[in-house]
C-alpha cells in the first residue's frame, strides 16, 4: 500500500468515525470531509472523545449568536487539535486574536474565526502581524473592491506573517494576478485567491510559478479533470511542486477512488482538492523537501488551502447552519 493510499484509508476511517457519532449534529457530509483530511493532512492522530470534549467546549464558550455554536465549531476545533498539544489554551488566545481583528476592521464571523486560527502560533505576541494583516486586506480591497470580501481574511493573515514590505507584496500579487489572466485563468474572487497563494513562495521566481500554473491547467484539462475556478487555488498548491505535472496522473486516481465511494461520490469537486491535498502532503514528509524552506512554504499553502474549503463549505452550507445549531 502506497502512503496516499493509506493517507485515503486512514481519511475513510475517520470520516466513517464523524459520521457515525454526528449523524444528527451536521446536515452538510463536506464538514465532517474537511474535519477528517485536517487529521490526515497534518498526520494526527484523531480521537473522537477528545475532538468532540473540545468541540462542545468552543460551543460553550461561543457568544448566543457566534457561528460557533453551529457546524463550525467542529472545524475550528479540527484545527485546534491538529495544531496544538494544549487547543483549549489555544483557543482562548484565538478568541483574543478574533476580539483584535474586529476591532482593527473585520466583520464579526466565521472567516475572522478561520483567520484568528491562522493567525495562531506558540508565540505571545501578535501585535505587528496583526497590523499587517489588515493593512495587506485593505490593500487587497483598494486593488478589487468587488473581489475582495470576508473570505479573503484567512489569507491575509497568512500573508501578513511575512516581513516583506506590504506595498511590494501588493505589487506582487497583482503581478500574479494580470500574468496568470493572460496564461489562460479567468478573472475573478478564485484567481485573485491563486495570485494571493503564489505570493507566499518566494523560493521560486514570479514567471516559473505562472508557467507552472498554465502547465497544469491544461495538463489537468487534458487529464479529462473538468477544471472549475474553484479549483485554482489548488493548482496553486500544485505549482509549488517542481514536478507537479508528473502527479497529476495519482492525483487522478486517488480522486477517482474517492468518486467510486458511495459516500463520498457527490462532492467530486472536494474530491479532487483531498486528493491533491493528500498528494502534496506526502510530498512535504519526504525528507528531502523537509530540508529546504520549500516546506514552510507548501505547509503554508495547505493551510490557506484547508482555509478555503472550510470557508467553501461556511458559505454552501448557510441555509443549514440553524438546524445544525440545534445539535448539543
Amino acid at each position: 500500500m502506497t502512503v496516499v493510499q493509506e493517507k485515503l484509508a486512514e481519511y475513510k476511517h475517520i470520516y466513517e468515525q464523524l459520521k457515525e457519532k454526528l449523524r444528527w449534529k451536521i446536515n452538510d457530509k463536506r464538514t465532517l470531509m474537511i474535519v477528517a483530511s485536517m487529521y490526515v493532512v497534518n498526520d494526527k492522530p484523531f480521537h473522537f472523545p477528545q475532538f468532540f470534549e473540545l468541540s462542545q467546549y468552543v460551543k460553550a464558550q461561543a457568544g448566543f449568536f457566534s457561528p460557533l455554536k453551529s457546524y463550525s465549531r467542529f472545524t475550528i476545533a479540527a484545527m485546534l487539535d491538529v495544531r496544538f498539544e494544549q487547543p483549549i489554551e489555544a483557543f482562548h488566545r484565538l478568541l483574543e486574536l478574533y476580539d483584535k481583528l474586529v476591532a482593527g476592521g473585520f466583520s464579526r464571523g466565521i472567516f475572522t474565526y478561520i483567520a484568528a486560527a491562522a493567525m495562531l502560533s506558540n508565540r505571545e505576541e501578535y501585535g505587528e502581524i496583526l497590523t499587517r494583516s489588515l493593512t495587506i486586506y485593505k490593500g487587497m480591497k483598494a486593488k478589487h473592491k468587488f473581489l475582495t470580501s470576508s473570505s479573503d481574511y484567512p489569507l491575509a493573515v497568512l500573508l501578513g506573517k511575512h516581513e516583506e514590505p506590504v506595498e511590494l507584496l501588493l505589487e506582487r500579487m497583482e503581478d500574479f494576478y494580470e500574468k496568470l489572466s493572460r496564461a489562460g485563468f479567468s478573472k475573478g474572487n478564485d484567481l485573485q485567491f491563486l495570485s494571493h497563494i503564489l505570493s507566499l513562495h518566494r523560493e521560486v521566481e514570479q514567471d516559473i510559478l505562472i508557467g507552472r500554473c498554465a502547465v497544469l491547467l491544461q495538463a489537468l484539462k487534458q487529464s479529462g479533470q473538468k477544471v472549475k475556478k474553484m479549483h485554482y487555488s489548488t493548482i496553486g498548491l500544485l505549482a509549488l511542486l517542481e514536478d507537479g505535472t508528473e502527479v497529476i496522473e495519482e492525483v487522478g486516481k486517488a480522486m477517482e477512488h474517492l468518486n467510486h465511494e458511495k459516500r463520498f461520490k457527490a462532492y467530486r469537486d472536494v474530491n479532487f482538492m483531498m486528493a491533491v491535498n493528500f498528494l502534496v502532503s506526502d510530498k512535504i514528509s519526504d525528507s528531502r523537501m523537509l530540508e529546504t524552506e520549500l516546506y514552510t512554504a507548501i505547509e503554508a499553502i495547505v493551510q490557506a488551502q484547508q482555509a478555503a474549503m472550510v470557508s467553501y463549505v461556511a458559505v454552501i452550507s448557510a441555509s443549514s447552519s440553524v438546524s445544525s445549531s440545534d445539535g448539543s
